[in-house]
């Protein structure tokens, strides 16, 4: 019995302390309110009812209707479910009816105080609310928890209803319990409170140590300096012996690796700035790491218990094997491995090991995952920072093609979707076939300019030399003619001293002697003919307009040529053809008044147009292949063209599929080899 005339008196005060102390959760907060309520009611029994699928009104006032209350717990609470409770026994499975006195009224007391969300009274005989008489036979009271879980406020919808079986007693009385009994019903708002400063307190714990890991480690220099980093800094933090930090191998910036086949990497250990995986003790890091990894969860060795204080049925069930034998050591080290998660994934595992005394606390682990879970994005920019950018832009297009094809497999969908897709394309798109050639630019009509006797090359025309302008008729050089002066003199005399002999012969009737004379006159007349005929030519001239494009034969003047060597090469620059050397396996696609572009080495960006003139039937064979001259008109031409300039032709043929067009060579070539 509670005295409720006294507010001081023990029992009340130990009740009220009970329902300020702080609760770890709803759980035991709701089952010490159900006992204080039953106690300061003198209750027979209380009941409280969780409101199950209660569907909020319009406003926040307006009552729900349709709620359906459930009973979960009876007080007095047996030793055995008080036991359960702090084990975690939650309150999915409802008391059966056998249970509850009157339970059918119990769940229609609790069933209109949460729709009306005040304090209801039922009298025992008729059930009827009860404020204007009194009731022999004792009341039923239901008490709704407004707001009972943390987080929600006192407009929010009836959490839960606590459901009193009361004796009979005066009216004063019964005014007195139900006066007590909302305001010990109001501490429910003490507890959320409580629960929430815990939250905020555990939350700017975790943020200020992810704001300083995170400052530290945008300070490296590279991925690796910054995973130095974050151990240094957590190892001094927690003030733990050793601290490591390892990357989860296959990982990408998609994060679409399958986690079964991905094995953790250590980068970086406390004080340590190289790391060599084959020690005894990093292989035993990275075994831990790995059973991290493998279960996607904390572990902690020794595990907390399944059961009592600090008791959690997870963290206990997790296999520890590799966490032992890195602890095997040292009996007072603890383990502690948290996986770093980026979307869900495990990107990259921390194992802290101490000697600290006592066991490692739920909330500092709560502490340190939320503070990896900050940290994790800013480690995984710095990583993909790292990286080469093909590897990021082959990442960002798995990326773009997971949107469009799903997360799972989206390589081979996407491999799978280019395939069909340049199948289709292969098959039913239709180009020109362009055979393709080399080509050189040459001038259509050429002249060469060579020796017209043997003798000494005299001089040069003025300013004669390659790349020289000249017209038709231009003097290009001059032959020495000392020597054909001298003998063209020389042959003067003999003629004239033959001719006078054969006229003095025939004066003197010698008939004989005049024509032996009248010969070496003809004969010397030959050579004076064929002298004069070489100075008239000594001078070598131009025969056309244009440009002289070979013959630098300045070293040669003053020195002996001999007839027929050439020395000048003019060409009309303004009127070039396109000679195409077309390989014989490509020749019966070409025809006359075929056009097509070409594109020289000079300038390869620009294209140029031009229109099959002539195919030289004999083909010329060289380097083991045969090969056909097309002579081609140019359509478009440049000022800086020049004789000789090389480069690729593209013959415009007729439309062909582009499966026809890749596959036409080897077809061609199967052919040939499979004929018979």
């Amino acid at each position: 019995m509670i005295d409720l005339s006294n507010m001081k008196a023990p029992g009340w005060s130990r009740l009220v302390a009970d329902l300020a102390a702080p609760a770890p959760d709803d759980r035991i907060f709701l089952a010490r309110l159900l006992g204080v309520l039953g106690q300061v009611s003198t209750a027979r029994q209380g009941v409280l009812h969780t409101i199950a699928s209660a569907p909020k009104g319009e406003r926040p006032d307006e009552p729900t209707p349709d709620v359906e209350p459930k009973a979960v717990l009876v007080w007095p609470i047996a030793p055995e479910t008080a036991a359960a409770i702090d084990r975690g026994l939650t309150f999915d499975v409802g008391v059966p009816d056998a249970q509850v006195e009157r339970a059918p009224d119990a769940r229609n007391a609790a069933r209109r105080a949460a729709m009306t969300r005040q304090v209801q009274v039922f009298g025992l005989e008729n059930a009827d609310l009860l404020y204007d008489g009194a009731s022999n036979k004792g009341y039923l009271i239901a008490v709704p928890i407004l707001g009972a879980m943390s987080g929600e406020s006192a407009a929010g919808p009836v959490a839960a209803v606590v459901t009193l079986l009361t004796d009979g007693r005066s009216r004063q009385a019964l005014q007195t319990t139900l006066a007590l009994l909302e305001v010990l019903a109001g501490y429910v708002h003490t507890h959320a409170a409580m629960q929430q400063l815990r939250r905020t307190r555990a939350a700017s714990a975790s943020l200020d140590l992810a704001s300083r890991l995170i400052s530290s480690i945008n300070q490296a220099p590279s991925f690796k300096g910054a995973a130095i980093q974050l151990v240094n800094d957590l190892s001094r933090q927690l003030a733990a012996e050793r601290v490591a930090f390892a990357w989860v191998d296959g990982w990408s910036a998609r994060g679409d690796s399958q986690p079964g086949r991905l094995r953790s990497h250590v980068l970086a250990i406390t004080d340590t700035e190289n790391v060599d995986r084959r020690m005894i003790a990093v292989q035993k890091l990275e075994a831990a790491m790995d059973e991290c990894l493998d279960q996607e969860q904390p572990i902690l060795y020794p595990p907390p218990p399944a059961q009592g204080a600090g008791a959690d049925v997870l963290l206990s069930q997790a296999v520890v094997h590799a966490h032992r034998e890195l602890a095997a050591a040292d009996a007072r080290l603890k383990v502690t491995s948290l996986p770093i998660r980026v979307d869900d994934r495990v990107i990259g595992v921390v194992t802290i090991e101490t000697t600290q005394a006592g066991t490692v606390e739920l909330s500092t682990l709560e502490l340190l995952q939320a503070a990896m879970d900050l940290v994790a994005p800013v480690l995984r920019v710095r990583y993909n920072d790292d990286r080469w950018l093909h590897e990021r832009a082959y990442d960002s297009m798995l990326k773009a093609g997971a949107w469009l094809v799903g997360s799972k497999h989206t390589l081979w969908k996407l491999a799978g979707i280019a395939i069909v897709v340049a199948t289709l394309s292969a098959i039913f798109i239709r180009i020109p076939y362009r055979v393709g050639a080399p080509m050189s630019l040459e001038p259509r009509e050429p002249r060469t300019i060579s020796v017209p006797f043997d003798g000494v090359l005299r001089a040069l025309g003025p300013g004669i030399e390659p790349g020289a302008t000249v017209t038709a008729g231009d003097v290009l050089a001059e032959m020495d003619t000392t020597e054909l002066v001298l003998n063209s003199l020389d042959a003067q005399a003999q003629l004239t001293e033959a001719s006078k002999r054969a006229d003095e012969a025939l004066k003197k009737n010698e008939l004989a002697e005049a024509q032996q004379a009248q010969a070496k006159a003809d004969q010397a007349k030959a050579k004076l003919d064929l002298y004069t005929d070489r100075m008239s030519r000594a001078k070598l001239r131009s025969p056309i307009a244009g440009k002289v494009i070979a013959g630098d034969v300045k070293d040669r003047v003053g020195s002996t040529v001999q007839i027929g060597q050439a020395i000048f090469q003019i060409a009309d620059l303004s009127d070039m053809v396109v000679n195409i050397k077309v390989d014989d396996r490509d020749i019966s696609f070409i025809k006359e008044g075929m056009n097509g572009e070409f594109t020289t080495k000079a300038d390869p960006a620009r294209e140029f147009p031009f229109v099959v003139e002539k195919i030289v039937p004999l083909s010329q064979a060289k380097d083991g292949t045969n090969s056909f001259v097309i002579r081609a008109k140019l359509e478009q031409s440049a000022a800086w063209f020049r004789p000789g300039m090389e480069g690729i032709a593209k013959f415009n043929t007729e439309k062909r599929s582009l499966a026809w067009i890749a596959g036409r060579r080897v077809v061609d070539q199967l052919r040939l080899w499979l004929w018979w």
